[in-house]
């Protein structure tokens, strides 16, 4: 049994050698075709809601199948760059909201100018902060 398996995983390795394979644009793709999936049962009533999402999970589950088999590396990953370029800032500032939201010991400020975010010790009552980016001054009660 055990050398069944061992053929079947060598023959699906050769198959995809040479191929795009998964990758985080395609994770993504198929996260998305899960939760259209998942909300689709919430729109019975909704015919025409449920055709166009039945037409999207179609069409992205047809996209995540292409991009896997694709033997064309080269747009494939510069397909995921692109993502990438654009999902890194997002994946950042939701880790950092996290992490600021779990970090009882300090209070963050934002700037009003320049956007970024300051740090202070809890319980130090109303001061003024200056932005260390711009030189603004941030009034607040920590």
């Amino acid at each position: 049994m055990r050398n069944f398996f061992y053929r079947v995983s060598s023959a699906l390795a050769r198959f995809m050698y040479g191929r795009n394979g998964a990758d985080q644009l395609g994770t993504a793709m198929l996260v998305l075709y899960l939760v259209i999936v998942v909300m689709q049962p919430f729109f019975g009533k909704l015919a025409a809601v449920q055709i166009v999402l039945e037409a999207v999970s179609l069409v992205l589950a047809a996209l995540v199948l292409f991009r896997m088999f694709s033997r064309n590396l080269t747009r494939r990953r510069a397909e995921n760059a692109r993502f990438l370029d654009w999902w890194n800032p997002v994946r950042s500032r939701i880790a950092g909201a996290r992490q600021r939201s779990r970090d009882k010991d300090h209070k963050y400020f934002t700037c009003k100018s320049c956007r970024t975010i300051c740090r202070v010790p809890v319980g130090k009552g109303k001061i003024e902060i200056t932005c260390p980016k711009c030189g603004g001054k941030i009034i607040g009660k920590s």
